[in-house]
């Protein structure tokens, strides 16, 4: 009998049981981590805010940072707002990063929102950054790959672990207008999206790549850029879209909160079925002066969003819910939150 044969055929069928166990562990903590709903906000104005001298507080009236109080109202995640050169440096790459720290500190998951512009960017407005103004197409693609690595790998190289990026906010109609519309230069757009998204996956090869679009009743306008988008091999990852009643019943999208839950959550299992792709509502808000209507509003979301779509929506973020004054859609009053923030809670508590 040849011992050491069998010893070295004993090590080997050890190692095949070990590395068949780290398989099967890195399966759970994979199925674990696909199955979380990320309950999150959109707090990019927060440093801005304080810069004004005004501070957030509890119920009780005790101050309380923003992302302590998103934290403690159940959410796990933030989403970061970033321009290019814009005034002040609110929402530039070193805000961002402060933000992006403080979510750290608070051990949630960081989502990072790429407007491509010194300022606002939606469906509405998509404007050039000033610096790029001149620019060709192909220069263009090139200053946004360069601008996209150069603030993640700031975030990176502070130990950011960034899980999520929006290529774009709200493209709708695509951006850099007019070099990138869509209704006009679809391949265009195409191709500076595809730029970002290559952009992301050499800093952070595992982030999901967001395209988001406005309007996430209407399935007309998910079918015309995604269906663009495939045509010209542009890549993403997940489709986030905004969820808001109220903009939904003044552009007569729909009439009712009801309609636009019922049309959302079709809208996301169409897409999946369409084009295989996951979704994640990245902004909603309900009117903040009835915040008890506001709290069941943004209760039937989030549970429609978590249970009516089939398993293919993974998330819910308020967009500013700190934001008073003429913004109709915040979830505060006197700096303090009203009972629409409850809604974050008791879900949280329900996964729990």
């Amino acid at each position: 009998m040849d011992i050491a044969r069998i010893h070295n055929n004993i090590r080997s069928i050890n190692k095949l049981i070990v590395t068949a166990l780290y398989f099967l562990v890195g399966l759970l903590v994979q199925a674990k981590n696909s199955s979380v709903f990320w309950l999150g906000a959109d707090i990019s104005g927060t440093t801005e805010m304080e810069a004004r001298g005004q501070r957030l507080y509890n119920r009780a009236g005790e101050i309380r940072e923003n992302t302590a109080l998103m934290k403690e109202y159940g959410m796990n995640a933030v989403r970061l707002r970033v321009w290019v050169n814009p005034r002040g440096g609110f929402c530039g790459k070193e805000d961002v990063l402060e933000m992006a720290k403080r979510a750290k500190y608070y051990g949630m998951a960081v989502m990072i929102d790429f407007h491509y512009s010194d300022w606002w960017a939606d469906p509405g407005k998509q404007h050039i950054p000033a610096a790029w103004q001149y620019m060709s197409y192909d220069e263009m693609r090139m200053m946004l790959r360069w601008h996209t690595t150069d603030v993640l790998q700031l975030l990176k190289d502070h130990h950011i672990d960034v899980k999520w990026v929006q290529v774009g906010n709200e493209t709708t109609h695509g951006f850099l207008w007019p070099v990138g519309r869509a209704e006009d230069n679809m391949q265009q757009y195409a191709g500076l999206t595809q730029a970002g998204y290559e952009a992301v996956k050499s800093v952070y090869p595992d982030a999901t790549v967001i395209v988001h679009l406005d309007g996430g009743c209407d399935q007309k306008r998910y079918d015309f850029i995604f269906d663009g988008l495939k045509k010209y091999g542009a890549s993403f990852d997940m489709i986030g879209i905004s969820v808001y009643p109220y903009w939904d019943k003044e552009a007569k999208l729909e009439s009712s909160v009801e309609g636009t839950i019922r049309d959302f959550t079709r809208n996301i299992i169409h897409l999946y079925e369409k084009y295989g792709v996951e979704s994640m509502v990245v902004e909603t808000g309900t009117e903040v002066k009835h915040p008890v209507e506001g709290k069941k509003i943004m209760k039937d979301i989030i549970m429609a969003a978590r249970q009516q779509c089939g398993g293919h929506c993974h998330g819910v973020f308020y967009w500013a819910p700190e934001l008073e004054g003429p913004y109709p859609l915040g979830a505060f009053q006197n700096h303090r939150p009203t009972v629409i923030m409850d809604a974050f809670k008791e879900a949280a508590e329900e996964m729990k």
